[in-house]
C-alpha cells in the first residue's frame, strides 16, 4: 500500500483542524445587543402604529449617526460613555433620540453623560423640527434679538401677540443693549402660526431657573467668561425658541409616545444635572458587563412586546 504524499497529508490536515473562533469585540457585541435591538423596536413602533415619523427621517441614518458620535462622547473625566454608562441607558437615549424624529448629524440633539447614565438632550433646533413633526401646519421659524434704538412693533389680536415692524440699524448691535428677543412659527403661507416674545429681563428669570445659573450671586452679573457672557444674543435665542416650540409641543395631542419620550427625558436630565450638582465627585461606577444577553430595553419597549404577544401576532 503506498504511503500518503506530502500533498494527500495536507488535505488531511486541511479537513480535521479547525480555525479558532474570532472574539466579538466589545463594541460589536454591544451594537448587536443593544443598537440594533433598539433600532428593529423602532421600526416595529412605525409598522404598528405607535409611532408617525416625517417622511423625510431614516432612521438607519440617524442611528449610524448617532452609534459613531456615541463612540467619542466621554463623561467629565474623559472616560469613554460606552465604558461607564449603563446599557440601559445607552438604549433609552438611542430610543429617545428616534420617537424625537432627531439626527445628531443636523445638531438636533447631543449625548451628554451623567454619573452612568447617558442622555440624549435635544438642541433648540431638535426643537424647531418636533415643532414642525407634531403642527404638519407649521412650515418654518424666523427669529431675531431686538436692541436698544431698534423700532419694535408688535399687535395683540384676539390674544395672539404679531410683530408689526421690527428695523435694526447696524449700529445698534451690542450683546450689552440687548431689551428683547422674538420667535415666530411660520405657516406654509408665510403668515405666523404662534409667536412667542421676551424681554430680557424674562430672560433673565428664565437663565437663572436653569441648573446652570450663568449669574454671580454676588455681583448679580453674568459669569464673565460663560457662554452666555460671550454669546449674549444667541442664549436669548435659543430661549425663547425652545419656549415657542415647547408651547406648541405641549399643545400636541395625538401622538402620546412622543409626548412621553419628551416628558421623560426632561425629567431625566433635570434630576441628573440635580444630582451632578450634589456630588461633583460622583462615583462613575463599573464598567458595562458585556456578556452574551438580551439588552435590557426601555418599559416602552417591553409593553409593545407585550401587546404584541396579547393579540398573538408575530411583534
Amino acid at each position: 500500500m503506498a504511503e500518503p504524499t506530502k500533498k494527500d497529508q495536507g488535505k488531511g490536515q486541511a479537513t480535521t483542524s479547525q480555525a479558532p473562533a474570532k472574539q466579538e469585540s466589545p463594541l460589536a457585541l454591544m451594537k448587536r445587543t443593544v443598537i440594533d435591538v433598539v433600532a428593529e423596536k423602532a421600526r416595529k413602533f412605525v409598522e404598528n402604529g405607535e409611532l408617525n415619523l416625517p417622511a423625510n427621517y431614516s432612521i438607519n441614518n440617524a442611528i449610524k449617526a448617532a452609534w459613531i458620535i456615541m463612540q467619542t462622547v466621554e463623561d467629565k473625566n474623559h472616560n469613554k460613555a460606552l465604558s461607564v454608562c449603563t446599557q440601559n441607558s445607552i438604549a433609552n437615549s438611542l430610543l429617545d433620540m428616534i420617537v424625537q424624529g432627531l439626527n445628531p448629524m443636523k445638531k438636533q440633539c447631543y449625548f451628554i453623560v451623567y454619573g452612568t447614565t447617558l442622555a440624549c438632550q435635544r438642541s433648540y433646533f431638535g426643537s424647531m423640527a418636533i415643532a414642525k413633526m407634531v403642527e404638519p401646519r407649521i412650515d418654518d421659524f424666523a427669529f431675531a434679538v431686538v436692541y436698544e434704538k431698534d423700532i419694535f412693533k408688535y399687535g395683540i389680536q384676539n390674544g395672539k401677540k404679531t410683530i408689526v415692524e421690527h428695523s435694526q440699524d447696524i449700529k445698534n448691535v451690542d450683546k450689552d443693549n440687548i431689551i428683547a428677543a422674538y420667535c415666530i412659527a411660520l405657516n406654509k403661507e408665510g403668515g405666523s402660526y404662534k409667536t412667542e416674545i421676551m424681554t430680557i429681563d424674562e430672560i433673565h428669570q428664565a437663565w437663572k431657573q436653569s441648573k446652570m445659573n450663568p449669574f454671580d450671586d454676588k455681583t448679580g452679573k453674568i459669569k464673565d467668561g460663560s457662554t452666555h457672557e460671550k454669546f449674549t444674543g444667541e442664549m436669548a435665542l435659543k430661549t425663547v425658541i425652545n419656549r415657542c416650540c415647547k408651547a406648541i409641543i405641549n399643545a400636541s395631542s395625538d401622538n402620546a409616545l412622543l409626548l412621553e419620550r419628551i416628558r421623560k427625558n426632561d425629567e431625566l436630565i433635570d434630576r441628573s444635572e440635580v444630582d451632578e450638582e450634589i456630588d461633583e465627585q460622583e462615583n462613575l461606577g463599573d464598567v458595562i458587563d458585556v456578556t452574551e444577553k438580551k439588552a435590557e430595553l426601555p418599559p416602552e419597549v417591553s409593553a409593545v412586546e407585550a401587546k404584541a404577544e396579547e393579540k398573538k401576532t408575530p411583534f
